[in-house]
């Protein structure tokens, strides 16, 4: 039996009222405290799938956006090189708001973090892996400079050529945020991630796509609700409003 799923940007009064009067909810689930655990559990759960998901960012994005480049020194093995991402850099809009990276931002992603360097972000497709040793990367104060040592393979030596003849050249990485700040300016919204819990991947892409993911967005929609003016509330609202419950919900015996 499906059970509602939130929308994308459904908040969880409107999840919560749509899932309750949901024609096979009441039919399967008649009694109404039933009913309202099974629709909370739902949302709940959906609310952490979206928080476990890494945003993913194209470096193409940002303003100053640099490339990878092959690197060989005499007669040793070719590195990729280039700059995963870059500080104090405005993004293009990425779906109602601009972000910038903060100096610092990477210092302790990168401890924590046993990220992969990756081929337009195929799991399949591994060039190398920090725990190997085979992806280094430093924060510097221009931002992350990554470096790979791929792997003596086919269709890694095919993405040199590529990457040579300049025919596959864009940068992003898979990152979860730890610390960031919404500003609303000139009517504008902007964001500045001050810290990364961690890092996933850099991938070097094809397509440097780069619109707003779920995470995100939610980020910016429960910073703008924080916003607003706090209605004035009695008493008994004010618990359930802390406790992260309706009036209707609670009362909904008495109906």
């Amino acid at each position: 039996m499906p059970i509602p799923k939130p929308g994308k940007k459904e908040d969880k009064e409107k999840f919560m009222s749509r899932c309750m009067g949901d024609p096979v909810m009441l039919k399967e689930y008649p009694d109404q405290k039933q009913r309202a655990a099974i629709c909370m559990s739902r949302h709940s759960e959906e609310k952490k799938e979206m928080d476990e998901k890494p945003e993913v960012r194209a470096v193409s994005c940002y303003e100053s956006a640099p490339r990878w480049e092959i690197r060989q020194e005499k007669d040793g093995p070719p590195k990729i090189v280039g700059y995963s991402a870059v500080f104090n850099s405005w993004s293009k809009d990425l779906g109602g708001f601009t972000e910038q990276i903060s100096p610092g931002a990477f210092g302790n992603a990168l401890k924590s973090s046993d990220a992969r360097a990756l081929l337009n972000h195929d799991k399949n497709y591994v060039l190398g892996r920090q725990s190997a040793g085979t992806l280094r990367m430093i924060e510097d104060d221009k931002g992350l400079l990554t470096e790979i040592d791929p792997p003596d393979t086919q269709w890694a030596r095919d993405l040199m050529v590529s990457i040579r003849r300049g025919d596959i050249s864009d940068q992003s990485f898979g990152f979860r945020v730890k610390t960031d700040e919404w500003r609303d300016e000139q009517g504008k919204t902007t964001r500045t991630i001050k810290e990364f819990e961690q890092l996933f991947d850099v991938s070097v892409v094809t397509f440097p796509a780069y619109p707003e993911t779920t995470v995100a967005v939610r980020s910016m929609e429960a910073w703008q609700e924080s916003q607003k003016p706090e209605p004035d509330l009695k008493p008994a609202e004010v618990l359930r409003k802390r406790l992260g419950l309706k009036t209707k919900l609670i009362n909904m015996e008495k109906e």
